[in-house]
């Protein structure tokens, strides 16, 4: 029987996919619909589903993906709209007891036990984010220097490059076809899906020594 994950705030599935690459049986939780989430899903708002401990008892692992767009600039554009919900994200995971892990951006409260990009995966992105490991640990991969620029316009001047920029719709950022290579996506052409999502080569590097352990723990 494969362990359980919990993808919470779980998107289009890019952290899920990654999990169930490295041999997770994977069920996503989104407060919006996601119909070409991959796996099994349901709709429900992740912070009710985390009080509830029966629930999440049911699952080996839980990963965490909370808004991003509030500890981003965004948030100033917007008036500060954005939830803020990594603190009781992990207070609640903390409660729960068992091996998490919180993804986030640059700007946010997550603890940077891992920092992952692109090029470590031989990606046409860099797309850095940062991974929070509660309640278990894993080596953090040493950064590997970018090849070089994001292809695009900047200033009026365009831009050749080895990676894309998977988000927005203007500055020569690339067909969907481009950021699907990219990003190592194939089951959604949806340009917010993708912008959204993080590459599952990630939560499969994240994913197989989690399972490593516990089967360890086992």
């Amino acid at each position: 029987m494969k362990p359980r994950i919990l993808d919470l705030f779980c998107c289009a599935g890019g952290a899920g996919t990654g999990y169930a690459r490295a041999g997770f049986e994977v069920v996503g939780v989104d407060i919006e619909p996601q119909p070409n989430y991959p796996f099994s899903f349901f709709e429900a708002n992740a912070m009710m589903v985390l009080k509830d401990l029966y629930y999440l008892d049911k699952f080996d692992a839980i990963h965490a993906s909370p808004p991003c767009q509030g500890y981003t600039a965004l948030a100033a554009v917007h008036g500060n709209e954005w939830p803020k919900l990594i603190e009781p994200v992990r207070e609640a995971l903390d409660a729960w007891g068992g091996p998490y892990v919180i993804e986030n951006v640059q700007g946010s409260p997550v603890r940077r036990d891992l920092t992952l990009c692109g090029e470590m995966f031989g990606l046409g992105v860099i797309r850095h984010r940062y991974f929070e490991l509660g309640n278990w640990s894993m080596p953090a991969p040493a950064h590997v220097p970018h090849r070089g620029r994001v292809a695009g316009w900047r200033h009026g001047e365009y831009f050749d490059g080895p990676y894309v920029a998977p988000y927005g719709n203007g500055g020569g950022k690339g067909s969907v076809k481009q950021w699907q290579d990219a990003l190592g996506i194939d089951w959604t052409s949806d340009r917010h899906e993708l912008a959204e999502s993080i590459p599952p080569a990630y939560t499969q590097h994240i994913g197989s020594a989690l399972i490593t352990q516990l089967a360890v723990a086992a």
